[in-house]
């Protein structure tokens, strides 16, 4: 696998994302470019102007990230190549000199603005929210002498960087909450199995009728392949359209993976390989001795040679 020379994050500087990009050996050093959107990220990969984009694509608390999500699934194909981990701390900012009671409308990215639903509830009730699209450009945008809102959502570090008031400390709901990250490029040699992997995929139902869902998740059961993650998202052709994004224990080289992925194939002809990556946590499966690569040789060596006529 070749290693990223330049790099894309959702953006301004100083968000969750370019955290976690910056676990990546070598990011600090290497070329780094925010992108204003997750699609912008991704279509910088796609052109060729950028390497690899670091963008969110699930949350401990809130789930998957639909924008990520909607936009991998869709467009010319990329591969996921890494995940990273990055515990989550929020602060409430506002300029210097600004009192908590002054808050009237608060800005954060819409995960952000959910996790932290709790705290604000019990200090500013009767704030209001407006959208922003990332943390660290909510905060950015105080900065503006014509802000429409009088309070942003961050992190720390953003808070500090900018000299920015804190009205509020770790006003999370949940102490750790964790956000994951993917780095994406474009398809490209597959990162070796490590014995600790994920594959993401993405199904559409060729047809829906019933016992459809039940079709695709026999392909991983019956090959002892765990999912840790399985949403539902709209493809946007019409009502009641929707395509599954899976995250599947195992390594497309494991061979219960690859069976599993030439039955899903049969079923849904159309489906999207996102990649075969290293789990952040670095966790082992444990592997049934049925759907062991080995039991998957020897029954393969059976099956050839009752073709030969041995």
């Amino acid at each position: 696998m070749t290693t990223p020379a330049s790099y894309t994050f959702l953006g301004p500087e100083g968000t969750f994302t370019e955290a976690a990009l910056l676990q990546v050996p070598g990011a600090d050093v290497a070329r780094r470019v925010p992108a204003p959107t997750v699609n912008a990220a991704l279509d910088l990969v796609r052109d060729g102007s950028i390497d690899a984009a670091m963008v969110p694509i699930e949350n401990s608390v809130e789930g998957g990230v639909s924008a990520t999500l909607d936009a991998i699934a869709q467009g010319d194909p990329l591969r996921i190549i890494r995940e990273v981990l990055v515990p989550i701390t929020f602060v409430l900012v506002a300029k210097p000199g600004t009192p908590l009671t002054a808050v009237r409308t608060i800005s954060t990215h819409g995960h952000a603005w959910a996790q932290c639903q709790v705290w604000t509830a019990k200090h500013i009730p009767d704030a209001e929210y407006m959208p922003g699209s990332s943390t660290a450009a909510a905060a950015v945008g105080l900065l503006d002498a014509d802000c429409p809102y009088d309070a942003a959502i961050c992190s720390p570090f953003v808070a500090e960087r900018l000299g920015l008031e804190v009205l509020g400390s770790h006003i999370g709901d949940v102490a750790d909450a964790v956000t994951r990250f993917i780095l994406v490029s474009r398809p490209n040699v597959l990162p070796e199995p490590t014995g600790a992997d994920k594959t993401t995929l993405v199904i559409p139902l060729p047809e829906d009728h019933p016992g459809a869902l039940m079709e695709i998740l026999d392909q991983f059961a019956a090959r002892g392949v765990n999912l840790s993650r399985i949403e539902s998202r709209p493809t946007g052709q019409f009502l009641g359209d929707y395509f599954f994004s899976i995250d599947a224990e195992g390594h497309i080289a494991d061979a219960r993976v690859a069976d599993a992925l030439k039955g899903l194939h049969r079923i849904s002809p159309h489906l999207r390989f996102l990649g075969s990556y290293a789990r952040a946590d670095r966790r082992e499966h444990s592997v049934a001795r049925h759907t062991s690569d080995e039991a998957f040789r020897a029954a393969r060596i059976w099956v050839d040679s009752i073709l030969r006529g041995d």
